[in-house]
Formats: structure tokens, sequence, C-alpha cells
């Protein structure tokens, strides 16, 4: 599938507690996901590149798109469609040096100026994510930016788009789960990064097709 078609993201550990990483992303597909991210800073780069491959085999059964998150060298290895950077990892134009033209990169934002300096990067990046809207355990002391950055992103991209300038996908990240992605939506998301709506879910299918049915279509708001 295309980047500019994804709507659903999920980010997931190793998952050494439940030893169900290879059904857990089939599942997580099955149910609507359209990318996974495999995010564990704890994994040495040969176990990494093997669960990568589980995750692969899974992503082109379903049709669908994978991640790497922060290490380019495991990128490139991996032969990953989508590459990941946080605003202290690796600098875009270094990732690119490395990984080439092929890979989609997205960045984290976490305020207008930087949201501002994702969408002025289209060159070089592919998409944004922007939070995190809430506080959460897997981003600790990182502090929430609420729901108006989410708007701030909208707008910007709403406005890009009418005055005819490249505009690049965006994701919502941080806290979201099935009781205020409705507030995620209402503020001007059409895509979002979401963890433990999905990681625990005792039915990880059923709670990614929950959620896929608040986003809106995106032929009604593509941007």
């Amino acid at each position: 599938m295309l980047l500019t078609d994804a709507q659903l993201y999920v980010c997931t550990d190793a998952r050494r507690d439940r030893g169900d990483f290879a059904s857990f992303v089939d599942a997580a597909f099955s149910g609507g996901v359209d990318i996974i991210q495999l995010r564990d800073k704890h994994l040495e780069a040969a176990e990494e590149l093997e669960l990568l491959e589980v995750l692969e085999s899974a992503a082109v059964r379903h049709g669908k798109l994978w991640a790497v998150n922060d290490r380019a060298d495991i990128a490139l290895l991996s032969g990953a469609p989508v590459f990941h950077v946080g605003q202290l990892d690796l600098p875009l134009q270094a990732a690119r040096r490395v990984l080439g033209d092929a890979p989609a990169v997205g960045l984290s934002t976490h305020s207008p100026e930087q949201v501002e300096a994702a969408l002025a990067a289209s060159a070089t990046l592919d998409y944004f994510c922007t939070g995190p809207l809430w506080a959460t355990p897997t981003k600790p002391g990182r502090a929430a930016v609420g729901l108006g950055l989410v708007e701030y992103a909208a707008r910007r991209t709403r406005e890009a788009a009418a005055a005819g300038r490249t505009t690049l996908p965006w994701f919502a990240i941080g806290g979201i789960d099935h009781a205020n992605i409705a507030q995620v939506v209402d503020a001007g998301a059409s895509r979002v990064v979401v963890v433990r709506a999905v990681t625990d879910a005792d039915d990880p299918a059923d709670a990614a097709q929950r959620l896929r049915t608040e986003l809106p279509a995106l032929a009604s708001v593509r941007a």
C-alpha cells in the first residue's frame, strides 16, 4: 500500500513478555492496521533483524507497510519501506545519505515550530507525527502537547493545500485510545499512531478494527 493511504499506525515492542510477536502483528494487520513499527530499545541488532523478517512477512501477506525506528543501519539492512526518527535522532539529511531515496522517512514533531520545519522539509521528508497529545508511559518525561497541536497541523496543511503547495501526510500520536480518538478526529486528524490501545488488547484485531471505524475516509480530508 502507499503511505499516503495509511491511517492507522501501531508501534510495538518485541513482546518478549507474551512471546507472541508473530501472531500479534498478523492480528493487528488483519484488523486494519496499515503500518506497524518495531520500536524496542532493548533489542540487539541481530534479534531486531530477525523480528523484522517476521514483521515484513506479515506485512507482505496483508499488503501493508512496516517500519524501523531510529536505526538507519537496521533499516538499510532489512529493506524497510518506512523509517522513523525523532527530533534528537539521526538528522534527515544524514538518514537520506544512508538510506537513499527508496524508503519513506517520518519525523516526530512536538511544537508548531517543528511542524513548520517538517512541512518545509517535504523534499526529504515523507510524513510527520505530532504529539504526544496525552502523557504516555512509552515516552516518559515527554510533556503532553494537547489537541491544540493537532488543530495547528490540520490548519497549516489545509492552508498549504489551498495555496497549491506540497503537503505531507501526518499522524497524531500519544495516548490515543478508544475513549479519546473521536476528540482527535474532531481536532482535525485523519491518521493516528497508537500503542497500548492495540498492543495491550486481548484481541488486537478487534481493537484495531474499532479504532479504524473512528477514522474519516481520506477521500474527504486528503492532506
